[in-house]
């Protein structure tokens, strides 16, 4: 990364942290650990942002314990901000294992191709975390208990949530969406198109509709993250201007975590 591409990277990082911040969560000597029971592993993981003092055999024990006390296997998240910055090696030496590779992708919102309309015949309409929370998590699949953990995330969350339905005239829902905004950063999360109207250009016109109405409340630049093995998922986020900003991924040693 060159200066300037760096300290726009690390923004984005800072504003993801803020953006997906659970109420469950505490510092533990630079190390950021979030307990959230929901689905989303970024709100129950460990961000290690701080060398700390503690020796990471110690840190280990007791972030260990504070997630046996919330019923989680204890994950780390790894990212190139990771500190220190041999972290990954040391866990990967005591046997966490690697998963979820994940792109961050980033875009400058006066260069990209915005200019999708949403077809005349849909609607599209806001839905608070509740709603939002409930008809992502059933389309996922998600059990009663991440979707409200998921809708108390959003509720509590630093930086506010705008979540949207996309539906026919008929109001058979087709996808959905959300962003969050902090300043002139636009975070866009849970993109979702139902299965019955896939491969007819709904998420990209609808992030397109998300990204015009974000930047007419002031945001200049969008990221995103995405499973690095979405190659449909990339392929529309690419043809709307994003570009590859940096990876992250997961550690754990329980296999459930992935």
């Amino acid at each position: 990364m060159n200066g300037a591409n760096a300290m726009l990277l690390s923004r984005v990082e800072d504003a993801g942290l803020n953006a997906s911040a659970p109420p469950q969560q505490l510092w533990l000597d630079g190390w950021l650990l979030r307990l959230c029971p929901g689905k989303a592993k970024r709100a129950r993981c460990i961000n290690a942002v701080a060398p700390g003092r503690l020796p990471v055999a110690e840190r280990l024990v007791q972030a260990a314990e504070h997630f046996h006390q919330a019923g989680l296997p204890m994950v780390f998240r790894i990212t190139p901000f990771t500190e220190p910055t041999g972290l990954d090696a040391t866990l990967a030496d005591l046997g966490l294992q690697a998963f979820d590779d994940t792109c961050v992708l980033v875009g400058d919102l006066a260069t990209m191709d915005l200019s999708l309309p949403l077809p005349p015949d849909l609607r599209l309409r806001a839905a608070g975390p509740d709603d939002y929370a409930q008809v992502v998590g059933c389309l996922r699949g998600s059990p009663p208990d991440q979707q409200q953990a998921h809708a108390q995330r959003m509720a509590q969350s630093p930086v506010p949530y705008r979540g949207w339905l996309l539906r026919d005239a008929d109001g058979q829902l087709l996808a959905c969406g959300q962003y969050a905004r902090e300043g002139a950063l636009v975070g866009l999360y849970d993109i979702f198109t139902t299965p019955a109207a896939r491969n007819r250009g709904l998420a990209r016109t609808l992030c397109a509709e998300l990204l015009r109405r974000a930047a007419a409340e002031g945001a200049r630049t969008t990221y995103l993250q995405v499973d690095a093995g979405n190659a449909p998922a990339l392929a529309v986020y690419r043809r709307l201007g994003y570009a590859d900003g940096y990876r992250y991924h997961y550690r754990s040693a329980d296999p459930s975590a992935a």
